[in-house]
């Protein structure tokens, strides 16, 4: 069985042989490719990794800042928003203010307007009733003047007239009052 193993071995592998003399070669060129990395390159390999991870750190710093800064930027920007809001809420305030004062204005101009016109009317109405209880005096004494005449059957002269219609004037506003 054993020797089944190896021929079955031999026939699949081939090209696999396991020879000192290629392991102890491999062995040594690893060695002096190592030697010559760590003597020749690895300073500037390792010169170039540090020079790559400054320039990472320091691209993650300005990253970093310019988010602190963005975030900065945001705070100054909600806060002149938050204080353009309050000032336009105060403008709003302010002309609704103006605007009910300019009501209460506007009420009490058409207030004493109205007050005016009624005083006004009144006057006029009272000029009127005046002017009509003149008219009615002087037709009453011009009527009473010439029934007295028919009357007294004498003409009165003009003095005695006007005391008549005096006297006449005088008795009737205190009669109406």
């Amino acid at each position: 069985m054993f020797n089944l193993l190896a021929e079955s071995t031999q026939t699949y592998l081939p090209f696999v042989d396991i020879n000192p003399d290629t392991i102890v070669f491999t062995l040594i060129n690893t060695l002096i490719i190592f030697l010559l990395y760590r003597f020749l390159l690895h300073n500037k390999v390792m010169a170039v990794m540090d020079k790559r991870r400054e320039t990472i750190n320091a691209e993650m710093d300005a990253a970093e800042a310019a988010k602190q800064e963005a975030e900065q930027v945001k705070a100054e920007y909600t806060e002149k928003l938050e204080q353009s809001n309050a000032q336009a809420e105060q403008i709003v305030a302010a002309a609704v203010k103006k605007a009910s004062d300019r009501e209460a204005e506007i009420i009490a101009e058409a207030n004493q307007a109205a007050a005016r016109m009624k005083q006004q009317a009144q006057e006029s109405i009272e000029l009127e009733k005046r002017r009509a209880l003149n008219e009615v005096k002087d037709q009453i004494s011009e009527v009473v003047v010439l029934a007295a005449s028919k009357v007294c059957e004498k003409e009165i002269s003009e003095e005695d007239n006007a005391r008549l219609i005096d006297s006449f004037i005088v008795n009737v506003g205190k009669s109406e009052e």
